[in-house]
């Protein structure tokens, strides 16, 4: 079914998967917003249920139902392609904005016409943030801020606010990643186009966090440690990415050798032979993706680096 609401300049994009249990909720807080919007699930085959439950939702979203699970970004970048609205919000299925929020976003944008995403502020159920923007640390991980009201290098994709003709010209999101760090990635590549990304922090979103994929779990890390680095290869400066990967590489050779380490699932052998496998089979397409990446910029890879790495 198709959201009707005449000419909203956003359409809400939630991906699901298997969220019978907490996609409603999400839906109710969308239907609960001041500013008209429309509305498109991708529901990534799930087969708990939730395509029953999104054709009986009273706000009537429209659905596009995958016939496999893409992930995350495989889900965005189908819904990109889909778009007719110039703003595009990425929202988590587990997620509840509260009714100003896209109101909120929405203004951030005007207000900023040289910034081409804003990121929420999402609170974790009792309170604590979880994230206020993302930062860049010294070895390229993207990094959550906790406190509001600073400076972000990019946006937490779980609730934010992008420009569709910005993120097109980009290159839409890398779906190749399935989950995490597409947003990262995205905030690299409209950083070096010479875009902007702002903070919203009274864009309140409460987090339920980690439900379709466990925060620690060997997914989780899987995806972590193997898209930071096609991350990296892809927008970084040639030697931060080339020594991210040696150290890397050279981490998991040594690690049988090492009495007493970390117990926490990236530091399994095993798991980070399958990341180095893995970033070597897309390595070709990876180098190919630079090169397209450096062919749109218009601020060099040191110089983005320099300024938001570390801080």
């Amino acid at each position: 079914m198709r959201d009707v609401t005449p000419n909203p300049a956003t359409t809400v994009v939630v991906v699901t998967w298997r969220g019978a249990g907490h996609v409603a909720a999400c839906l109710d807080a969308l239907a609960a917003q001041t500013r008209p919007h429309r509305t498109l699930v991708v529901d990534n085959a799930s087969d708990d249920g939730t395509a029953a439950l999104l054709a009986a939702h009273p706000s009537k979203p429209r659905v596009l139902r995958l016939p496999r699970n893409t992930g995350y970004a495989g889900a965005l970048a189908v819904a990109v392609k889909e778009l007719e609205t110039p703003l595009m919000a990425w929202l988590n299925d587990d997620a509840e904005p509260e009714p100003g929020w896209l109101e909120i976003l929405e203004d951030t944008l005007e207000k900023s016409p040289l910034a081409a995403a804003a990121t929420s502020l999402l609170v974790l159920p009792g309170g604590p943030v979880q994230s206020a923007g993302v930062r860049l640390t010294a070895d390229g991980h993207g990094a959550d801020l906790t406190e509001p009201g600073g400076e972000v290098f990019g946006f937490c994709g779980g609730a934010a606010l992008l420009r569709v003709e910005a993120l097109r010209a980009v290159g839409g999101v890398p779906a190749e990643f399935f989950c995490y760090y597409e947003d990262t990635d995205t905030a690299w590549r409209l950083r070096l186009a010479g875009w902007d990304v702002v903070a919203a922090p009274d864009a309140r979103v409460r987090h339920a966090h980690g439900v379709s994929s466990k925060p620690g779990s060997v997914p989780f890390h899987r995806w972590n440690e193997r898209n930071r680095l096609l991350t990296l290869l892809r927008c970084a400066p040639r030697e931060v990415a080339l020594n991210q990967l040696v150290r890397f590489a050279v981490l998991t050779a040594v690690l049988p050798l090492r009495p007493g380490r970390p117990a926490a699932a990236n530091f399994r052998f095993g798991l980070r032979c399958r990341v180095l496998a893995e970033v070597g089979a897309r390595l070709p397409a990876t180098l190919l993706a630079r090169r397209r990446i450096g062919r749109l910029a218009a601020l060099g890879r040191g110089a983005v680096w320099e300024a938001w790495a570390g801080l």
